[in-house]
């Protein structure tokens, strides 16, 4: 069973998670601002993938803890490591790809940077279900578990869109920010590989 101290420190980490997350969606609505030059479609693209992917991401990812409830917490380590391995790159790689489809038409390059920010979306909508699924294994209650879970994550992510309008973009660039947010999944995807091999729980 987990203690009171570990599970502080899993939702500590689901908070930060979902702080990531928020600010990695404001400064990739300002990169694709630039490159589109229209507000209205960048947040049409940021939000879309974003929903798109965090849905798909929670029925994959479920579906993989399912078969693998033993390595829910290193499946969660590996999302939240793919995240920040995105995150560090994503500003560079986003102008980068949308100076290659700069003459298409707008629809295309849409398509682009809408499969670019799909992909972690779908890593993000995948750490809720597995995190679930380990912390269920030793707090019964799924909907609990759930409800808890949720409620740090979307505390986070309000966190991260005040700290990402108010402080950050007035202190780093956009690019800075978005290593932030890499740095805030490093953070978690290390600390709970510690918290896995420390607690050495079995199943």
């Amino acid at each position: 069973m987990l203690s009171k101290r570990q599970l502080l420190l899993l939702s500590t980490l689901f908070f930060i998670s979902g702080m990531s997350g928020l600010i990695y969606q404001v400064a990739w609505q300002r990169v694709l601002y630039s490159a589109f030059g229209s507000d209205v479609d960048s947040v049409t693209i940021i939000v879309s993938a974003f929903m798109l992917g965090l849905g798909l991401g929670a029925l994959g990812g479920g579906k993989i803890v399912d078969k693998y409830p033993n390595k829910a917490l290193q499946l969660f380590c590996f999302s939240e490591f793919g995240i920040g391995l995105f995150g560090i790159i994503s500003y560079p790689l986003i102008l980068f790809v949308g100076d290659i489809f700069i003459s298409y038409n707008l629809i295309v390059v849409a398509i682009v940077n809408f499969l670019l920010v799909l992909v972690p979306a779908l890593l993000m909508g995948a750490t809720l279900p597995i995190l679930i699924t380990y912390i269920a294994q030793f707090w019964k209650n799924i909907g609990q578990t759930t409800g808890h879970l949720y409620a740090i994550n979307t505390f986070g992510a309000a966190a991260g869109a005040f700290l990402t309008g108010f402080i950050l973009f007035i202190h780093f660039g956009i690019n800075g920010v978005t290593i932030f947010a890499a740095f805030g999944n490093f953070v978690v995807a290390t600390l709970a590989y510690l918290f896995l091999n420390k607690a050495q729980i079995k199943v």
